[in-house]
């Protein structure tokens, strides 16, 4: 079958990309812009990209479009798809038919820690001998690819709650139907799409309704707005982690990077790892034990996660220069914010000083909605430095008087670099590539007499 993607750069559409390639389809795809690091990969994997909608559709003509989120009606070929009356589907939908049905779906949903939860889960899988399928929305150092299918009945996916598509506005996870199902937290996010938390509880239920009650689903004690979802109705076995009466952590390190796994007051077993963070080890307890639901032991487990070497973009160092380290983390929501900042200064000591340096690009950020929240999330960094984006829909300065606040993108960068000492760690956190600033500043620390 010829497949023709539309918007395939992006993070879940490349990677769905690769999945229709290794199920044997002919796969071409367009977006407004071939951009990295989706561009690279697809250009590894023989999968042409052509820049731009302004075109027409493939000669000949596809058997299929699918068709992203990012696009919507007025689209040059979403207008013409619908004006030839071609077959389209949306990535979920697709997704759910020709990969995931018939197999043991393992979905982890959530504001927070989706990526690295489903990382860990998938290499604990892998790691056990079970050869599981995968999506995941970011760049697994363990595995080559964001995406992979095998023969394997088990899948691992990271479950988003953004829009389907134009045609579509459920969440994309209420097409998944999980048998073992994450949920990690629930906050407020996604405020083009959703007017208020309640709209996306209400997704959350949806996704809570396809499971099935021979599945299992995980979620922690804690999490009020999880806890409102599950009284709206339930039909699943739960399994609650985060409480000490039940399954939790204890840290052994004060940046995690040890800690130990108890069910009530019983020792369960250990791990040592390389990555960092209390929030990290929450992560992958809801990864061990959405394992041992598909059948792997719990010391499986933990030897796995000694191997486990994260993912790109998640307090990923990419260089130091002269004593100072530069950073890069995907983080852009105030409580992601606040616990990578947290997590830094736990491997780094609280006496080393944290400089961060912040490009609110999300829409839910653009649109002012973590105004009042943002302030302190900085608030454990030694100096906060914030890019204003030009479609900015708030007075930063205003709303953060103890941050340096920039419109300009050079004048950013010198006085990140004049700030900077032996010794400091800049952490630079965005959801999106921005402008290409830590290359920018090692070059710029380098450059420095």
């Amino acid at each position: 079958m010829r497949i023709h993607i539309l918007g395939i750069c992006g993070t879940f559409m490349a990677s769905l990309a690769l999945l229709a390639r290794a199920a044997g389809h002919e796969v071409s795809g367009v977006d407004a812009q071939a951009y990295p690091p989706m561009s690279d990969l697809l250009a590894r994997e023989g999968i042409a990209v052509e820049e731009g909608y302004d075109r027409g559709l493939p000669d000949p003509l596809p058997d299929l479009v699918v068709i992203g989120n990012a696009l919507s009606r007025g689209n040059p070929q979403v207008e013409l798809v619908l004006r030839l009356g071609l077959p389209y589907h949306s990535g979920a939908e697709w997704l759910a038919q020709e990969i995931l049905s018939g197999r043991w779906v393992l979905a982890v949903a959530g504001t927070h820690g989706k990526s690295s939860t489903s990382a860990m889960l998938t290499w604990i899988l892998e790691y056990a001998g079970l050869e599981p399928g995968f999506l995941v929305g970011a760049e697994l150092n363990n595995f080559a690819n964001s995406a992979r299918l095998t023969d394997s009945p088990f899948f691992v996916i990271e479950a988003d709650e953004y829009d389907t598509a134009f045609f579509d506005k459920r969440a994309k996870f209420v097409h998944y139907h999980p048998r073992t199902l994450i949920l990690n937290n629930l906050e407020y996010d996604h405020a083009d799409i959703y007017p208020d938390l309640a709209a996306i509880e209400t997704q959350f239920h949806y996704l809570i309704r396809t499971v099935p009650d021979n599945g299992l689903i995980l979620r922690p004690a804690s999490d009020a707005a999880l806890e409102r979802v599950w009284q709206r109705g339930h039909w699943t076995p739960e399994l609650l982690f985060g409480d000490e009466a039940g399954w939790h952590v204890r840290l052994e390190s004060a940046d995690a990077s040890q800690f130990s796994i108890w069910n009530g007051q019983e020792r369960q077993g250990e791990v040592q790892w390389q990555a960092m963070g209390e929030f990290n080890a929450q992560n992958a307890l809801a990864a061990i034990l959405a394992a041992r639901h598909a059948g792997v032991p719990m010391a499986s487990s933990c030897a796995a996660l000694a191997e486990y070497r994260g993912l790109r973009r998640r307090l990923e160092l990419r260089g130091t220069v002269r004593d100072i380290a530069v950073y890069d983390d995907f983080a852009h929501h105030p409580t992601a914010i606040a616990k990578t900042i947290a997590a830094l200064h736990s491997r780094v000591g609280a006496q080393t000083r944290i400089l961060a340096v912040l490009e609110p690009r999300s829409n839910t950020m653009k649109l002012g909605i973590h105004e009042k929240t943002l302030g302190p999330s900085l608030a454990e960094a030694d100096t906060a430095f914030l890019y204003v984006p030009a479609d900015l829909g708030w007075n930063p300065e205003n709303a953060l008087p103890d941050a340096q606040v920039y419109r300009d993108f050079d004048a950013l960068i010198a006085a990140v670099v004049a700030e900077a000492r032996p010794g400091d760690q800049i952490l630079v956190m965005s959801n999106g590539g921005f402008g290409g600033i830590h290359g920018r500043l090692l070059q710029a620390l380098e450059k420095r007499a």
